[in-house]
Parts: structure tokens; sequence; C-alpha cells
């Protein structure tokens, strides 16, 4: 299961990401490890995640530049 944290919630609705999108740079974006957080680079957007038992948590939503 994919959760939000409130500052990722926050992000994406400043940014205009919407769930979705999110949904298929996990599942679709190239992946990159960063210490215990996954990097999911994605179309204009990073999301940045960690592994909480089974569950994906995302942490935020960067633009890239």
């Amino acid at each position: 299961m994919i959760r939000y944290s409130r500052h990722a919630s926050e992000r994406m609705i400043e940014r205009g990401i919407s769930s979705n999108e999110v949904e298929d740079a996990i599942r679709k974006g190239s992946t990159e490890m960063q210490g215990s957080k996954m990097l999911h680079h994605y179309r204009h957007f990073t999301a940045v995640t960690i592994r909480i038992n089974k569950d994906t948590f995302v942490i935020t939503v960067m633009l890239r530049c």
C-alpha cells in the first residue's frame, strides 16, 4: 500500500502532481537509493519514499530542474 505524509500531500497539491502520477513514478520511474530512502525520478518530478513494513511511504515530491 502507498501512504502519503502530510508534507508530501501538501507538496503534491502545491506542484500540481496527482497521486496517480506519484504511483506511476514509483512503478515506472528510474529509482535511485539514497541511504534508506528511494528516489523515483519520473517526468518532471521526483518522489522520495521509504519502506515501512510492506508499505511504501511517500515523504515528499520535488520538481526536477
